[in-house]
């Protein structure tokens, strides 16, 4: 099966999107594995918050249904992936995980893992009441959140993960660590 990265950015200067896959490749020496394919989501000439506009990108990007896509997206372009991410499913894709930067407000349930990235522990905390994921990451200190977007490398944090006791697993990485391991996994 063909994977492929879809990045879907929010509302804001291209430019940044640009320097949040540069501060992945920092963090990533190589290893992020077998994506044949990595696109992103024009958000200057359409709606980011679009799912039919990012599943229409997808059909013109010539992308096969059997693609397990990762959805990697921003703001207001979490509401589009999330959407894109059903409809992909719908039509008989695979998803194999929406990655969620600061998707406040935004309503994260799915059939596929489901992943959340908060600039501060605020928005961390307040989100998970509308579906908190599978793993979730807070920066702290608080950044800024165009930050969190712009330099995840430069965004230390805490990756929570739930365990089957109850509790939680934590560590102590960037922004960046975390969206990179859930690439390579």
């Amino acid at each position: 099966m063909q994977k492929a990265v879809i990045i879907c950015p929010g509302i804001h200067n291209s430019q940044l999107t640009q320097e949040f896959l540069v501060g992945l490749q920092r963090c990533d020496s190589g290893n992020v594995g077998p994506v044949q394919q990595m696109l992103i989501f024009p958000s200057h000439e359409y709606p980011a918050y679009s799912a039919i506009h990012i599943l229409n990108y997808l059909r013109r990007q010539i992308i096969p249904v059997n693609t397990s896509l990762t959805f990697i997206s921003f703001s207001a372009g979490v509401v589009g992936a999330i959407g894109a991410a059903w409809g992909w499913q719908m039509v008989g894709g695979t998803v194999k995980a929406l990655v969620a930067l600061d998707g406040w407000g935004v309503p994260l349930y799915g059939t596929f893992p489901i992943h959340r990235l908060s600039h501060d522990f605020f928005t961390h905390w307040s989100s998970a009441l509308l579906g908190s994921g599978d793993s979730r990451f807070y920066a702290d200190p608080p950044v800024e959140h165009l930050t969190l977007w712009e330099k995840p490398d430069r965004c230390p944090g805490w990756w929570v993960q739930p365990v089957k006791n109850g509790g939680e697993w934590r560590r102590y990485v960037t922004a960046a660590e975390f969206v990179v391991q859930l690439v390579q996994n």
